[in-house]
């Protein structure tokens, strides 16, 4: 929202703050500023210059020989715009002069003619894009005085960043409440220059509103609450007045016409979009607010774009065709032009989520969606169109042809709210008293109809209908006008809570901590996908390219690493924990599972110069798969080579994380090609996503055990397994037949060669043996080993090796 320091001083009798400083205060009111800029700071060399005659440049078909005024004497200027009139004001650059970028103006011959200066266009100015032809000012002014000056460019514009739930910022009104505190405490409306003095009527009607051959009917309440319609006749169509003009520049816009103007300088100040129509080119002469019909499937238009319409879509329509797109830009056919006479003056309520499903399926954005769909003010329609009405008639003559037509098929009703003072205390930790609760909140616009036993009735205005409607957000207004920085730094008494964290939060904690201590950074990406990889279709997709919320979220991570690999980062591990979406049948809200994925891809440690910088292997990515699932599920669920292929890893290099029922809630293993776009340089790219429990069990206590006081037994077998069987096979047959005195199994040893028989390889373990209350004997050793190589024989065909 670009908001004019001067503007704003007029609005807040009292206030004499800096724009450094209104800057700091509108921040610690939640609205930071972004930025202060002055249209003017570069452009002080420039002056106003009138045309007093312009001829055909003697040697050049396309040049223009001009005589300028430009505040010390007529001088010859050479111009190439064929815009250039005599009698009309245009920016003039002397010679000395400097343009933005550092260009100095210089006599000059062009041509064979001698130029002393230059005629400048919106662009040489920094202005704004058009280089066609020169910049004119429309206006009465007084030759080489500053142009800055002239115009208006010499205010300070701050551009203050709004949260979607305030749509009562984007308005100077709604700026100048914030800040109303720091001058006398109340805001107050620029005086018209000019005006009339009309006070309207209103002929008002719940369906349909008409006085005479001009009606106003509401088809879809449900899409537009209220509609306003003033019928202005015999206006004459031309350049705004100076002041008018100057008060649009300081905000950021473009002045137009003196009718467009005014409803631009309404919205801007009040935050209610306006829309004038062209009376004579309405049919009927007649307004009917309805919902797109089967024959209007396309619009034209006021910037001359063709638009795709559906039927919900909201549509503003004469007697006989859509005139405009409620809510976001008028048509082509009914715009005000320079030989409009008669118009028709809209002041609307629209729904918020209507225009904002409008705005985002057409793909554009205005001024007045911007508004419409974060909420205007109903209480202020009246206001906003009797602020028009006079501005209109002030700069464009014409006079109010009857009543303003009233169609409201949805009364408006504040909303009242009890505000307890303990309440207060409480959230806060400050005790406030009502006469300073009141003091805080009327200059916000809130109103304390009533307090009885330490609580006050607040009736909430219109502008703040869409985001206060619970006691916590008048206490949080309350906190805001008081100040953050002024409540005490201290820690007051409070009790702890005594609830424990859900177990899915604790859960998701350790996974965080055990995968940071492994190296690997925490990762964030949207949930939004686009087509095929998700089974779930938003409503209102933030772009078009992504309609879907993600099913599985490994694919988003892969994408992520290409980013990562686009930067050229080679050692890469990230992780996320979020939530994934399937269709749950038609009707039915989506399936929501809780998942972790990760990607990895570079070294197995940090480079030094002491190691090789070995990269990754299938070994590291099954550990932490182990890691995982063990975190998850504990002992119920375990790790197995995987069991069949699917479109994500590399058969014989993946796993499955499987459960003791033999479903599989996890995989990892290597990426396969076609998944990942890497580098030419890129190695293996491993990867995992794995389920995670709905209802996972409460984390296990931690108990004691004491250092064991007796010596361990190791017994190392090397055994001939065949190729058919998996190590994961053997290590758990080892551990269930081992008896309670098996205290590890540890693989060391993997030999394949001459020495073992074709179809087998070598795998050394060394188990180790221990008791708790005795130091044991070999015997009892050896009698477990036989045990546990007789079962490997008969279960498995693996034998010791000899």
């Amino acid at each position: 929202m670009n908001v004019s320091y001067r503007w704003l001083r007029d609005m807040v009798p009292g206030l004499d703050l800096s724009p450094e400083k209104l800057a700091e205060h509108l921040a610690l009111r939640g609205a930071p500023v972004e930025d202060i800029s002055s249209a003017g700071a570069e452009l002080g060399d420039i002056v106003m210059g009138v045309v007093l005659d312009s001829t055909q440049h003697p040697n050049a078909d396309r040049l223009s020989l001009c005589t300028v005024d430009g505040g010390h004497g007529e001088v010859k200027v050479v111009c190439g715009a064929p815009n250039v009139k005599v009698g009309a004001w245009y920016p003039f650059a002397p010679v000395g002069a400097v343009l933005p970028g550092n260009f100095k103006i210089k006599k000059s011959k062009i041509r064979g003619e001698v130029s002393d200066g230059m005629l400048c266009s919106s662009k040489e100015l920094g202005l704004g894009t058009e280089h066609d032809g020169i910049l004119e000012i429309q206006g009465e002014f007084t030759a080489g005085e500053s142009f800055v000056e002239a115009i208006g460019l010499d205010d300070a514009t701050m551009d203050v960043e709004i949260t979607a739930n305030r749509g009562d910022l984007l308005s100077h009104a709604g700026v100048a409440r914030e800040v109303a505190s720091e001058g006398e405490g109340r805001v107050e409306l620029s005086e018209i220059e000019g005006d009339p003095g009309i006070e309207l009527s209103f002929e008002r009607d719940a369906q349909e509103a008409r006085r005479g051959p001009v009606g106003v009917r509401i088809d879809d309440a449900d899409l537009c609450l209220r509609y306003l319609g003033a019928v202005i006749r015999s206006v004459k169509i031309g350049p705004s007045p100076a002041w008018l003009q100057q008060r649009l520049r300081g905000a950021g816009a473009r002045p137009i016409n003196n009718v467009v103007d005014a409803t631009n300088f309404v919205m801007l100040e009040l935050g209610q979009p306006l829309h004038a129509f062209d009376l004579n080119g309405l049919a009927g002469t007649s307004i009917v607010v309805r919902r797109v019909r089967e024959d209007e499937r396309s619009f034209t238009t006021l910037d001359g774009e063709k638009r795709k319409l559906t039927s919900d879509m909201l549509m503003i329509c004469d007697a006989e065709r859509p005139v405009a797109i409620g809510g976001v830009m008028g048509g082509l056919d009914s715009e005000v032009e320079d030989d409009t006479v008669d118009i028709l003056l809209e002041c609307a309520l629209f729904d918020p989520k209507s225009i904002r499903s409008t705005r985002k399926a057409l793909v554009m954005s205005t001024d007045a969606s911007y508004r419409f769909e974060r909420g205007v003010d109903p209480e202020g329609m009246e206001l906003a169109m009797s602020r028009a009405v006079a501005l209109i008639v002030a700069t464009a003559g014409g006079e109010v042809d009857g009543p303003v037509l009233d169609c409201c098929p949805v009364a408006f009703e504040a909303a009242t709210v009890d505000l307890r003072l303990s309440r207060i205390e409480h959230l806060l930790g400050v005790a406030f008293e009502a006469d300073l609760v009141r003091e805080l909140l009327t200059p916000l616009g809130f109103d304390v109809v009533g307090e009885s036993d330490g609580t006050l009735q607040v009736r909430v205005p219109g502008f703040r209908s869409y985001d206060v409607r619970r006691e916590v957000d008048l206490i949080e207004e309350v906190a805001r006008a008081h100040g953050y920085d002024n409540f005490p730094s201290d820690l007051g008494p409070y009790r702890p809570g005594t609830v424990a964290d859900h177990p899915m939060f604790a859960l998701e904690d350790e996974l965080r901590q055990s995968l940071a201590a492994r190296g690997l950074l925490e990762a964030q990406t949207p949930a939004f996908v686009p087509e095929g990889e998700g089974d779930v279709r938003v409503a209102n997709p933030l772009a078009t390219t992504e309609p879907f919320i993600r099913r599985a979220i490994l694919p988003s991570l892969i994408r992520r690493l290409e980013h990562n690999f686009a930067h050229g980062n080679h050692d890469v591990r990230l992780f996320e924990i979020g939530t994934s979406f399937r269709s749950a049948g038609s009707g039915e809200p989506p399936h929501e599972e809780a998942h972790l994925a990760a990607v990895l891809h570079g070294r197995r440690e940090p480079p030094h110069w002491s190691s090789d910088g070995a990269a990754l292997a299938v070994w590291d990515l099954k550990a932490l798969l182990e890691r995982v699932a063990a975190t998850a599920y504990g002992g119920a669920a375990v790790v197995v080579p995987g069991s069949q292929e699917d479109d994500t890893f590399v058969a014989g290099a993946a796993f499955d994380v499987q459960l003791a029922d033999g479903s599989v809630v996890g995989r990892g293993g290597l990426l396969k090609g076609e998944v990942v776009d890497p580098p030419a340089w890129a190695g293996e790219i491993w990867g995992l996503e794995v389920t995670l429990p709905s209802n996972p069990g409460a984390p296990e206590v931690v108990t004691f055990h004491p250092l064991p006081q007796f010596p361990a037994v190791e017994r190392d077998l090397a055994l001939l397994v065949p190729d058919n069987v998996w190590a994961y096979d053997v290590d758990a047959l080892i551990r269930i037949r081992g008896g309670p005195l098996l205290e590890g199994v540890e693989l060391f040893d993997l030999y394949r060669g001459e020495a073992v028989t074709q179809g087998t390889r070598s795998l050394a373990y060394r188990l180790r043996f221990r008791s708790p209350d005795r130091t044991l004997k070999d015997k009892q050793v050896d009698k477990a080993v036989g045990v546990i190589l007789a079962r490997l024989k008969e279960e498995l065909s693996v034998e010791q090796r000899g």
